[in-house]
């Protein structure tokens, strides 16, 4: 029984739990609700949790144990000289194993009898039914492969039976539990508020792993690389090594892509903040209701658009269009018709990563400045002073501290872009103060060296983890620092 009918059984099994045990309450009150500790639905639901959470637990631990003890039984029945060879080789086996097994389940049984002839005519029985293996399988492949369709055939039938028989036991102790003092609400509210602490305890067991899992590759990379040389190295030159080599030779200098990253950053916040914030003022303060019913989503849709077709934008229309504009500049001052500004540079990468993030902006300090009590417009509008007036000097300085934060946590979403860098600011790690030369960022380099069939062996790979583990302080800094705005700042108003 496949995973998804057996889910689909007990939550039958659940619904119906809660009908049965929603009646059985209403028939025990008698017409009289009072007499009971908690409403029927309270009953329902406490036979129906009882019903599917056991069971589902119970699901998931099969789920993850059975798998583990099949595979160490199939590599229990491996030939000794299989045994002493390396764990990845045992690996490949094992996973040509579960290949053959696979195919096994398509065959006939007239099929079966002639893949036992010899390995080529396995390989070639089980290419035709889809199931290409990269060498002739071995005899105890053969035979592991059929150990492994019978124990996982078992696992399926015992995990459904073992299912369906958690599901209709506790739902009939959860059943035979009701009565009228019964307190089956504080039971359903424990459930869910269990539910509730673990939905949101998710977020952070998935920072702590994030960083657990770059930082611990991040240690081996300055195991082979002094921390000093990737944080204050001036030269970017991984020279890549071969797969398995782990040659630490080349340079792995932070410096060029912390500075790519902050300028073209700068450079977009220089676009985007000036837009989109006076945008905001503008559809909070100015626009009528029905303008802004149609402008503020028209600009809001910029922030559905993939990033990638912002960087296809870049490379094919605004690269070009300043690299002619600066060329007839160029030829109109001097002369000489050519370009002062390339396709791919900071400025291109900046402007359009501004235009992203426009609607960011716009959006965020649209809310914070809505949010503004009216008091303090009526206050300052009835003393006399203009409306420009009363946003420089009561709106803003009221909004000031969300409009802030709402600033840092745009840049973080600046610093950590990568498409659009790599189509319109290029790869090439350097160090200049030139907004109209290439220059790139922390992530188009983690791409980078992530990028082919590498193991995760040499430092080559690995700094890529340390560029991770960085940019992530990195972004953690600004939204700390935009929360300290934030709380410091609100007091003040409220």
């Amino acid at each position: 029984m496949s995973i998804s009918l057996l889910l689909l059984i007990v939550a039958v099994i659940g619904v119906a739990g809660y009908l049965v045990g929603s009646q059985r309450a209403s028939a025990l009150a008698g017409g009289k609700l009072s007499s009971l500790h908690s409403r029927p639905g309270y009953y329902g639901s406490f036979v129906a949790i009882w019903a599917m959470l056991p069971a589902v637990l119970a699901l998931l631990v099969w789920l993850v144990a059975s798998p583990i003890y099949i595979s160490s039984t199939v590599r229990d029945g491996f030939p000794d000289e299989v045994k002493a060879e390396s764990q990845a080789t045992q690996n490949l086996n094992y996973n040509m194993i579960g290949a053959i097994s696979r195919g096994l389940s398509l065959l006939t049984p007239e099929e079966r009898t002639a893949l036992y002839a010899d390995g080529t005519t396995a390989r070639t029985v089980l290419a035709a039914k889809g199931v290409p293996l990269a060498a002739d399988p071995a005899p105890y492949m053969l035979k592991a492969a059929d150990d492994l369709n019978r124990m996982t055939t078992a696992s399926s039938t015992f995990r459904s039976i073992l299912a369906l028989i958690i599901a209709v036991a506790g739902g009939a102790l959860a059943y035979r539990s009701i009565a009228p003092r019964f307190r089956a609400r504080n039971r359903v509210e424990g459930v869910m508020l269990v539910a509730l602490i673990g939905a949101s305890s998710i977020a952070i067991l998935t920072t702590v792993g994030i960083v657990a899992s770059m930082l611990t590759e991040a240690v081996h990379f300055f195991n082979a690389v002094p921390a000093w040389e990737f944080f204050f190295g001036t030269v970017w030159d991984p020279r890549f090594a071969a797969a398995g080599a782990t040659d630490s030779s080349g340079q792995f200098g932070l410096i060029p892509l912390l500075a790519g990253t902050l300028y073209i950053g700068l450079v977009a916040m220089l676009v985007a903040v000036p837009v989109g914030l006076f945008a905001a003022i503008y559809m909070s303060e100015y626009a009528s209701r029905h303008v802004r019913s149609v402008a503020k989503p028209l600009l809001e849709v910029l922030a559905g658009i993939p990033t990638i077709v912002y960087g296809f934008f870049a490379l094919v229309t605004v690269g070009p269009f300043l690299r002619d504009i600066s060329a007839q500049l160029s030829g109109l001052v001097t002369g000489n018709y050519s370009s002062f500004i390339q396709a791919q540079s900071v400025l291109t990468a900046g402007f359009v990563m501004g235009i992203m993030l426009i609607p960011y902006v716009s959006s965020l300090s649209d809310d914070i400045i809505t949010a503004v009590p009216r008091a303090l417009r009526d206050g300052s509008l009835g003393l006399g002073a203009t409306r420009s007036e009363t946003i420089k000097r009561v709106i803003l300085p009221a909004a000031l501290p969300g409009i802030v934060g709402a600033l840092l946590m745009t840049a973080s979403r600046a610093v950590g872009e990568t498409m659009i860098v790599v189509l319109a600011a290029g790869v090439a790690a350097r160090m200049q103060l030139n907004p109209f030369e290439p220059m790139t960022t922390v992530t188009v380099k983690i791409v980078n060296q992530l990028t082919g069939d590498l193991e995760f062996t040499s430092p080559q790979t690995l700094v890529a983890f340390a560029l991770g583990i960085t940019l992530f302080v990195i972004t953690l800094c600004l939204n700390i620092y935009a929360l300290y705005i934030v709380r410091k700042y609100r007091e003040q108003y409220e």
